[in-house]
């Protein structure tokens, strides 16, 4: 695996884009933009988990969300340096509510997967970012498009869902509603706040609320030299660098499309699997793939760019 330090130089370059990151999209190549930034936030996410998977043992869930939130958040703010001034009540509440979102759906997502498989918790976490596109969006081609994601992100869970821990599947459900709710207010702080402004300062709002929870699970454990250097890398890759790029991309690219996008997740979690780890893929999960990624990128394709 390549180092996660490398991941800081295109943060670095993300965050000092400038906020009039046109949203008018005259051609195809141009609508990819958004699209590369998506699927390689979801790749560093997957490598991200990974490296998590190392650093549980030593520091718990809530101790992983911990190290993951505060060291990104130190990071960011650095990179940033964000303007804490001329900002309204409004703002300021987009942006509690965006720190909260992304701390919920950390602590929820990772409470998850120390009950259930990694795979089915991220299958039943994609439902969230679905139902909000069904729900948000104007057009029937787009009710369509998430439908047939929804039908191959059931079809991935390989119809296990029912012997699965009740209450790991519940968070993974609950992760799922945060990362609607991470989608919406995401897009509101990517238009209220230039550059990656309210994503450091939200992250810092995360990482202030989950701080308390790590403390109390893991303690001192968190200082541990070799504990802080994963949770660093844990950080950059599931952090600092897919956060940014998401907020990038959601400038570019309507909510709804966003999140019938997100349906990638479960696909790249599968393919990471097979492609990293050797594991086998069924005929029943090669079809899922095709038809999220097919889902994917007819949503992108039929959505008409707005003024």
């Amino acid at each position: 695996m390549d180092s996660p330090v490398k991941d800081v130089a295109p943060v670095a370059a993300a965050v000092a884009e400038p906020r009039g990151v046109p949203v008018r999209d005259g051609g195809t190549g141009r609508r990819l933009g958004p699209v590369a930034l998506v699927v390689t936030s979801g790749l560093s996410v997957q490598f991200g988990a990974a490296v998590a998977v190392l650093l549980m043992p030593r520091a718990g869930a809530l101790g992983v969300v911990t190290l993951r939130l505060v060291l990104a958040a130190a990071v960011l703010l650095v990179v940033c340096r964000p303007r804490v001034r001329g900002y309204g009540r409004a703002d300021w509440g987009t942006i509690v509510a965006f720190g909260t979102a992304m701390a919920g759906m950390n602590v929820l997502i990772y409470q998850s997967s120390s009950r259930i498989p990694l795979g089915a918790a991220v299958t039943l976490e994609v439902l969230g970012p679905l139902i909000l596109s069904v729900v948000a969006s104007r057009r029937w081609t787009n009710l369509l498009w998430a439908g047939l994601a929804l039908v191959g992100v059931l079809l991935l869970g390989g119809g296990g869902f029912d012997r699965l821990d009740p209450l790991g599947a519940a968070f993974a459900l609950g992760a799922g509603g945060m990362w609607a709710a991470y989608i919406v207010f995401g897009a509101r702080t990517g238009r209220r706040f230039p550059q990656a402004d309210g994503l450091a300062l939200a992250m810092a709002f995360g990482a202030v609320l989950s701080l308390p929870l790590g403390l109390a699970e893991a303690g001192d454990r968190l200082l541990v030299p070799s504990t802080l250097a994963l949770g660093l890398a844990v950080a950059l890759m599931s952090s600092v660098l897919p956060y940014t790029l998401e907020l990038l991309a959601l400038r570019r690219m309507p909510a709804p499309t966003f999140a019938i996008l997100m349906s990638l997740e479960p696909a790249i979690a599968a393919l990471a699997g097979f492609l990293v780890l050797s594991q086998a893929l069924s005929a029943a999960d090669a079809l899922a793939i095709a038809l999220v990624i097919g889902a994917s990128i007819g949503a992108v394709r039929t959505t008409r760019p707005k003024p």
